[in-house]
């Protein structure tokens, strides 16, 4: 498929190389001229291992190209990714001003020669798909000057997707090419054939591993969980709601095995081989934090 992904940052960027890597023709869109530069030229912004030679690698083979111009590249994709950033506030609420400003730009970019899949990956508040839908529609509206609530013959068919990102800062290549399962909160059947048609390698697992990340041996298939709008935007904030409490309760435990003269390590040990628990992520250290566990 023609893929756009909007946003060269940490999620668009291995987003952009891994689609690029099963065989789609990808296109990642930044407004920091200068990161572009780079880019084009296989330089990542931040550090993630094997990612800068992987993006090299995906551009040498003519995989993936990188743009400010947002207009072209959704226009000649069928599949439109928003991977921006939603930076935490003073208040605690996400920064949503960046996701808003893609919507409406990617709505001022469609026209009506295909129906495009605009898909959230940014990580977004219950409800954003709906309302990632209204802006991208108020997009088209600035640029054809249909009132609202008018409906043109021609007028620009597009379906809002949720498709939340589950990576770990320092694996976020493997975390996308051997996921724990694949989630997209679609409005209709079609919808989420389409997604699953671009996301087939990955569940079949079907694609040539790359030699700096070796496929897990009992890795077969991937799970593929198509849900509605607001439940895989849900499904994302409780995820990290409960991996938070699992550190969060490891580490009430080391206080309390400090004070009773108990080893916590023997004890997350313990516990975690109770399969109903499990071992990941219930270490006793510094806590959590940022943007990514």
């Amino acid at each position: 498929m023609n893929v756009a992904v909007v946003g060269a940052g940490y999620v668009g960027l291995v987003t952009s190389v891994c689609l690029a890597y099963f065989g789609n023709k990808v296109v990642a869109i930044d407004t920091d001229t200068a990161r572009v530069a780079k880019l084009k030229q296989g330089e990542v912004p931040f550090y993630e291992p094997y990612l800068s030679q992987f993006v090299q690698q995906c551009v040498a083979a003519g995989a993936l190209e990188f743009t400010f111009d947002l207009n072209s590249a959704v226009k000649h994709s069928e599949v439109v990714f928003i991977a921006v950033g939603t930076p935490a506030k003073e208040d605690g609420e996400p920064d949503m001003s960046a996701v808003a400003a893609v919507a409406r730009a990617i709505g001022g970019a469609l026209d009506s020669a295909k129906t495009r899949l605009i898909v959230n990956k940014s990580t977004v508040p219950v409800g954003s798909g709906n309302w990632v839908e209204m802006l991208v529609e108020q997009g088209v509206q600035a640029v054809t000057k249909v009132p609202a609530g008018c409906v043109r013959p021609d007028a620009p068919a597009f379906a809002v997707v949720s498709n939340p990102e589950f990576l770990r800062e320092g694996t976020a290549i493997a975390d996308s090419l051997y996921p724990d399962r694949i989630v997209v909160g679609c409005p209709d059947n079609s919808v989420a054939e389409r997604m699953k048609e671009l996301y087939k390698p990955v569940v079949t697992q079907s694609f040539k591993p790359p030699d700096f990340a070796p496929r897990p041996q009992s890795l077969t298939t991937v799970p593929f969980l198509v849900t509605d709008l607001a439940s895989a935007e849900m499904i994302k904030y409780s995820a990290n709601a409960f991996l938070a409490m699992k550190i969060s309760f490891a580490n009430e435990m080391s206080v309390l095995c400090e004070k009773v003269g108990a080893d916590v390590r023997q004890v997350a040990q313990g516990i975690g081989l109770d399969k109903r628990i499990g071992s990941s992520f219930l270490n006793a250290g510094i806590g959590w934090g940022v943007s990514c566990f």
